[in-house]
């Protein structure tokens, strides 16, 4: 690799990290509507940019490593500093900032998943009928649960 690989990686990871940003505001917006199949065809979509972007991170490491700098993010910071431009410190800034910005939305949106599910299993709940207390005792005398049978009356 050339001593610019590192930020043509750089402009890749930007160019994913914005489709997953938009994507992790579909994904919020259809968690509030509670829209179980546009969410479920955003989630393999998410996951695949999750796990390319990924790769791209390790790909630019691996290029910062055979440049000579730290194959990590302190390495990007040494080697703009020695190789890159103002755009290209713009460019890793903006990379940081909307890193940060898919984080809070994926947490954000992680808790309303949990809000949804409290609700669903509260609703479930509501739904279960009460706990039998106390038992029937039966022919061997241990406790039976109580269950009402629909018997016939003879009459």
């Amino acid at each position: 690799m050339h001593d610019g690989a590192p930020i043509l990686v750089l402009r890749e990871e930007l160019r994913l990290i914005t489709s997953l940003l938009d994507i992790l505001k579909e994904e919020q917006q259809s968690l509030v509507a509670a829209d179980i199949d546009k969410l479920s065809a955003l989630t393999p979509q998410k996951s695949d940019l999750i796990g390319r972007m990924a790769a791209l991170s390790g790909e630019r490491h691996a290029a910062l490593g055979e440049a000579g700098f730290e194959a990590r993010e302190a390495g990007m910071e040494t080697w703009l500093a020695a190789h890159g431009t103002p755009e290209d410190g713009s460019l890793w800034q903006q990379v940081l900032a909307e890193t940060r910005e898919a984080k809070e939305l994926n947490r954000l949106n992680g808790m309303l998943i949990n809000k949804q599910l409290a609700h669903t299993q509260s609703g479930l709940q509501a739904l279960r009928p009460p706990a039998q207390t106390g038992g029937v005792y039966g022919p061997s005398g241990r406790t039976t649960p109580n269950t009402t049978s629909r018997g016939f009356l003879a009459g």
